[in-house]
């Protein structure tokens, strides 16, 4: 393993954390401000703390309280950010809640109510964000997802819709942001917080730390970190998640039955070709390409 010979700063950046009055986003502002980020800590509890550790270690922060759902007080929060500062190069979107049963007997409500924070409140912020980005040419966006929502969890419908839904909105969002200097990513943590405790023995969760987790937001924050990536982390362990396609195979017209995909299923599951897509298109033209094979259509110049 080689040693860190770079220092990851954040000296002149602007940074907003949603979520960030405890754990995991608190563990973020304060790192950020740590390696010297001007840091707007968002939660409807405990921001001000957040800002006064952030103040008392010599650094420089504002406290809002904008719920993340609120178009217009996100809007303020941006506002407020832009006027004292003059820029935005961060958002972490951190800010979530748990409402755990089974789909059986989940409410409509609660389902709802998970959905809002998660999915719609980093929409909200990120599109409050994004135009600012683009228009200074840089920008680091971070979507945090969840493993209840890559592969499931039992007991959390909601959650992992919402999770799940992060990971398509990063592979668009960075499709359409390098043009700008605009780099996305999602987090996949792990972490001992308020929303993990009492679901595992002490002794684990005394592992799982938030600056474990911290630690690799700040590459995929820094001026020099991925976009597109998929970032799992918890208890000192990273990892990457990543989604990708089997070859398949082509079925002429004639076969195109489900007894014969139900036929060939081995080998549409077989991963020996597999292949990790960037973008959609490349799916289409997969298929596409082989049906002209198929009949011996050439495509493209």
């Amino acid at each position: 393993m080689s040693a860190d010979t770079s220092p990851i700063r954040f000296d002149d950046r602007v940074a907003i954390v949603t979520g960030a009055g405890t754990g995991l986003g608190r563990s973020h502002a304060l790192e950020l401000a740590r390696r010297g980020a001007r840091v707007v800590v968002n939660d409807l509890g405990g921001a001000d703390n957040v800002v006064a550790e952030i103040v008392a270690a010599g650094g420089q922060a504002m406290a809002h309280g904008a719920s993340v759902t609120d178009e217009a007080a996100v809007q303020d929060m941006v506002d407020q950010t832009i006027a004292k500062w003059g820029r935005i190069d961060i958002l972490i979107n951190n800010a979530g809640i748990l409402r755990d049963k089974t789909f059986s007997k989940m409410t409509l409500e609660e389902f709802r109510a998970v959905i809002d924070v998660h999915t719609w409140g980093t929409v909200v912020c990120t599109k409050a964000v994004w135009d600012h980005m683009k228009n200074a040419g840089y920008g680091r966006i971070v979507m945090t997802a969840s493993s209840s929502g890559i592969y499931g969890n039992f007991g959390q419908a909601n959650y992992g819709m919402a999770k799940t839904s992060m990971i398509g909105f990063m592979n668009v969002l960075h499709l359409e942001g390098q043009k700008y200097g605009i780099n996305v990513n999602t987090l996949s943590p792990t972490a001992h917080t308020q929303m993990t405790e009492g679901l595992l023995p002490q002794a684990a969760l005394d592992l799982m730390t938030p600056q474990s987790v911290t630690a690799g937001v700040m590459y995929l924050v820094s001026e020099n970190g991925p976009s597109r990536l998929i970032l799992c982390a918890g208890a000192g362990g990273y990892a990457a998640a990543r989604i990708y396609e089997t070859d398949g195979i082509y079925l002429p017209p004639e076969q195109q039955t489900p007894e014969n995909v139900a036929v060939n299923i081995e080998a549409i599951k077989d991963g020996g070709a597999q292949e990790e897509f960037q973008s959609g298109g490349q799916q289409t033209m997969k298929f596409v390409g082989k049906a002209a094979a198929h009949f011996g259509v050439k495509i493209g110049g």
